[in-house]
């Protein structure tokens, strides 16, 4: 039997935005199931808990089927599984971490919304939303794998809403900004450290976690995705908590003074590199 509540399905719901954006849907009334490797862990939360990991096709196709066997549809897909590695020059990072971080942040969502969408096709209906990051349209030093993902993110939202739009499909995508979470405590290190980083890779590392826990609420976030997956007309790009003013500095101030803005704030023109500002996002 079909359920008359609408269905959601979150990746990477075990902490963080991804549990707080689970329990937020649940709240709005939906029923949802959430992700993570290590499948459920408890049975009295307001979601259910699937194992799945995003980097393998059996293990997605395996989770959506048995969702689709219990529910008969998915209404809402949220593609938030990610990680990153720690503050590090492009070059300290070697081809295998690379790969690793699409294969998990850009492939992970690709392979998710291979999954669903011939479900939501027959439908005729259906949401998809990325979670993105500030990173994914303001790069920052330092970060620059994580901040390629996350561009990947943007540019696949977006030709994707075109394609599906006219087939009752709209996919949208959340951005936020720092974000107090776990996700500091799960960065995977360089592997190819260089003594000419040392520095600024520590003072990168130093400031993303006081920054992190200056950040906003994940709640803030899983309202964002609640507005982009309940509106009317949704919009392709939300940016949530403190990511609102960045987008907007981003979009009205020229160029050639945020470039200048940037490298004044991350101390790129100094021999030694000294603490960035505000400019450091977490998911």
């Amino acid at each position: 039997m079909t359920s008359k509540r609408q269905i959601a399905l979150v990746t990477g719901a075990s902490s963080g935005i991804g549990k707080a954006t689970a329990e937020r849907l649940a709240t709005a009334g939906y029923k949802v199931y959430g992700t993570s490797r290590r499948g459920a862990t408890s049975a009295d939360g307001p979601f259910v808990m699937l194992s799945l990991d995003v980097n393998s096709d059996d293990s997605v196709a395996t989770a959506v089927s048995a969702l689709l066997r219990s529910e008969g549809r998915i209404d809402l897909l949220v593609n938030n599984a990610g990680f990153s590695i720690a503050p590090a020059g492009a070059e300290e990072i070697s081809m295998t971490q690379a790969r690793s971080l699409f294969e998990t942040n850009f492939f992970g969502i690709v392979r998710m919304t291979r999954a669903v969408l011939p479900h939501m096709r027959r439908q005729g209906r259906g949401r998809i939303i990325n979670i993105s990051s500030v990173f994914g349209f303001l790069p920052a030093p330092y970060m620059a794998l994580y901040a390629a993902t996350k561009h990947a993110i943007e540019g696949y939202s977006e030709s994707l809403d075109h394609e599906l739009r006219t087939r009752g499909i709209r996919v949208s995508v959340v951005e936020p900004a720092n974000t107090q979470t776990r996700f500091d405590a799960n960065l995977l290190e360089a592997d190819s450290k260089l003594d000419e980083y040392r520095e600024a890779r520590t003072a990168m590392a130093t400031r993303m976690t006081e920054m992190l826990a200056d950040g906003d609420s994940p709640d803030v976030v899983a309202d964002t995705v609640v507005k982009a997956a309940s509106a009317d007309r949704p919009r392709l790009r939300y940016a949530a908590g403190s990511a609102v003013r960045l987008r907007w500095l981003r979009r009205f101030v020229p160029a050639r003074m945020m470039d200048a803005s940037l490298r004044r704030t991350f101390h790129l023109d100094m021999v030694t590199a000294s603490l960035p500002s505000t400019i450091i996002s977490g998911r």
